[in-house]
């Protein structure tokens, strides 16, 4: 069966799925903006909540008791919406510090990408990061022969990962339906938890969230991925296998 026959668009995460093998921009960044306020997170505490829009990563960062905790020591107040708008102020250079360097396609992505143009099926995607956010990588991304059709940004729908909102926007925008014969493609719990809630075939990758730990696979799987795959560069093949 040609893959055209059962799917119309895949929808790709960014960081940790095309590009930033291991997810680390974001991570970095956090860490950072964090140690900026004085108080110090480790990079686990960071990825828990991957793959949400930034501003709701950030506030449930500060909603951690640990870290509610040592804000709290450090200013002398529990974390509040002031807080989470003065991080995301910190937090926007730095994510776009880190991001440009680390928008190199992950092996395969490119192939990937062309390959599923080549059979006529659409490629659009979605992201946890802000459109600002998002400017060098899409510009470095399509240096390197990476240009989807379709981008939704954290914080252009009413409500961002896990729920299947980014998945609608871009279905209704593309006019693709039904919701089945559509892929999401991500990293990260909460997108995995996004194509799940969508209705969308879901692919989870082991290049990044999850990266080097022993346990990915059943992370991505136990989220509601119908599939767990080391990389893009294994996509077209497994869905291959799936759909005969």
């Amino acid at each position: 069966m040609n893959l055209k026959d059962r799917f119309d668009l895949v929808i790709f995460d960014w960081a940790g799925t095309m590009v930033d093998f291991g997810c680390e921009a974001p991570v970095a960044a956090l860490l950072e903006a964090f140690a900026a306020s004085g108080v110090v997170i480790d990079a686990a505490t960071a990825r828990r909540d991957m793959g949400k829009a930034k501003h709701d990563h950030v506030q449930a960062l500060l909603a951690d008791a640990r870290v509610a905790a040592a804000w709290a020591g450090k200013t002398g107040h529990a974390p509040g919406r002031a807080d989470v708008d003065a991080l995301m102020l910190r937090l926007g250079p730095l994510m776009r510090e880190h991001a440009a360097r680390a928008s190199t396609l992950i092996p395969g992505a490119r192939a990937a990408f062309e390959a599923l143009r080549s059979l006529g099926i659409r490629v659009a995607s979605s992201t946890g990061y802000t459109r600002e956010m998002m400017q060098p990588v899409l510009e470095r991304a399509a240096a390197q022969g990476y240009r989807p059709e379709h981008l939704v940004c954290s914080g252009e729908t009413p409500v961002g990962r896990p729920s299947p909102l980014m998945i609608y926007k871009a279905c209704v925008d593309l006019a693709v339906w039904p919701l089945s014969r559509v892929v999401k493609v991500d990293d990260a719990e909460a997108g995995i938890a996004e194509g799940r809630a969508a209705g969308a075939f879901t692919v989870g990758v082991l290049s990044g969230n999850v990266h080097g730990t022993p346990n990915g696979r059943e992370v991505l799987s136990a989220a509601g991925a119908d599939l767990v795959i080391d990389s893009v560069a294994d996509l077209i093949p497994a869905l291959e296998r799936y759909s005969r």
